[in-house]
């Protein structure tokens, strides 16, 4: 074999290892993001466990308040059963703004605030939901991974080929609009 022969089958070989390892890569990532939403089902499944206790603790002593917690259950239902991660990413954003809801409804019951009750759920759902941000910030940081391999070259035309594509952030979604505005402090 001639040695321009063996330059081509040098380089079709070095292209086929880019390839492969591109790939790979592209797998990798991929497999990254869905063990990083994993993380994020468990606690959301710890959160969805939580919302009936402190719902049916509130009832107690907010009767009048049904829409909000039928808002919040409902939303709940929606989370637990969405299927893909897309789906559950919009339903728990559907969530956290009926919680958002409910916390609005819990100021105006200060005896309600001292029940220890719902004074250790609260603790457990804060608990849950600073663990929640957690796992969404390695979920995001997983998934801007993957969708800058998805759009870079050379990655981008094996990500093309074999059906990569740029993924979605788990967001605030509505609540973002809500860091607009500064809380207000009421004495």
């Amino acid at each position: 074999m001639a040695t321009t022969g063996w330059i081509i089958l040098g380089i079709a070989v070095l292209l086929v290892i880019i390839c492969i390892s591109a790939y790979n890569s592209l797998v990798r990532l991929r497999n990254n993001r869905e063990n990083a939403f994993a993380d994020i089902d468990v606690q959301l499944k710890q959160r969805h466990d939580l919302i009936p206790q402190l719902v049916e603790t509130v009832k107690g002593y907010a009767a009048h308040e049904k829409e909000t917690f039928e808002r919040v259950i409902n939303a709940r239902n929606g989370a637990i059963n969405a299927k893909s991660i897309d789906e559950k990413i919009a339903a728990e954003n559907v969530l956290t703004t009926a919680l958002s809801g409910l916390k609005v409804t819990l100021e105006a019951y200060p005896e309600l605030k001292a029940n220890t009750n719902f004074l250790q759920l609260q603790e457990e759902i804060s608990d849950v939901e600073n663990k929640l941000a957690s796992v969404r910030r390695f979920f995001n940081s997983s998934t801007k991974e993957l969708n800058n391999a998805v759009q870079s070259f050379p990655s981008n035309i094996i990500a093309g080929m074999f059906g990569f594509h740029k993924e979605t952030m788990f967001d605030l979604g509505t609540e973002r609009a809500n860091l607009e505005t500064a809380p207000q402090i009421k004495f």
